[in-house]
């Protein structure tokens, strides 16, 4: 069962610049796994190819469905001062990693301090419940959003929260392409869900709106173009509910396991969004 949750951290003392990139808060949540079952951590830290797990850059302000991008912080230009009020987002695509780390979620004690770099933060709270002002909390068994994935509706709109870039052969490229996006979703999915999906007609799938731009993220070690916005994608021709409803529980699937590449690290954040609904 796939999850995605939120944790509420506070800083006790300021946390610079240079421990708020992705392989800092990827080592975080390393250490977090560890300090229950080190033979786990040391798995996940082993684990080549899709990770079965993602977490966000963290962030200092609450979720907005005003804004236009409905983008994430995904870099700090200033340090986080102490007794800032913060959230981080971690999915775990993994059946069974939720309950590997039971005792964590169990028995996180608000008053002991984790290490980011130099500074010491408190793990407040841990959500794991749906509610309309946390959007990037929910937790559906693969079963469920199988299920619940629609088998008549042909548009789909993707909203790409931190930038997001894609392998391609040799390259990297920040173009949300048909290919690149649901090929990502595919993988992931047949890796995690126990539930195959084979012959998506890729071929009818075809961007119909585009709101995008590119942004740079950059840390000592390397530099990272992608793309943050939202795109919608429409299903033309004759084909079968069968495998619109396929493609649709892809969509759905996409706030666990992001887009591209550096997903445990922070980047291409994803979900799905209701342009028909105002969200």
């Amino acid at each position: 069962m796939p999850y995605s949750l939120v944790l509420n951290l506070i800083p006790k003392s300021p946390i610079p610049t240079g421990y708020l990139t992705g392989r800092h808060l990827h080592a975080l949540f390393l250490t977090l796994v560890s300090s229950v079952d080190r033979n786990l951590g040391d798995r996940l830290h082993e684990a080549t190819g899709n990770k079965p797990f993602t977490v966000s850059p963290l962030q200092t302000k609450k979720p907005s469905s005003k804004s236009r991008k409905h983008t994430l912080q995904w870099q700090h230009k200033k340090f986080i001062p102490a007794n800032t009020n913060c959230w981080w987002r971690i999915s775990l695509l993994d059946d069974n990693l939720f309950g590997e780390l039971t005792q964590l979620w169990l028995n996180i004690n608000p008053d002991q301090p984790w290490h980011l770099g130099p500074a010491n933060l408190n793990i407040i709270s841990i959500l794991s419940t749906p509610k309309s002002n946390r959007p990037w909390v929910t937790s559906f068994s693969y079963q469920e959003i199988y299920e619940n994935a629609s088998d008549s509706q042909r548009i789909i709109t993707l909203n790409f929260a931190t930038p997001t870039c894609f392998r391609q052969g040799s390259y990297d490229t920040p173009m949300p392409t048909k290919d690149c996006v649901f090929n990502s979703l595919l993988n992931r999915w047949d890796k995690y869900s126990g539930m195959e999906f084979f012959e998506i007609p890729l071929e009818s799938i075809y961007p119909s709106y585009l709101d995008i731009n590119t942004e740079i993220v950059t840390d000592s070690r390397s530099k990272f173009i992608g793309v943050i916005g939202e795109v919608s994608y429409r299903i033309f021709g004759d084909i079968e509910p069968e495998k619109i409803k396929q493609i649709n529980a892809l969509a759905d699937f996409a706030i666990y396991c992001g887009l591209g590449r550096k997903t445990p690290m922070g980047m291409g954040m994803t979900r799905r969004r209701s342009r028909e609904v105002g969200e």
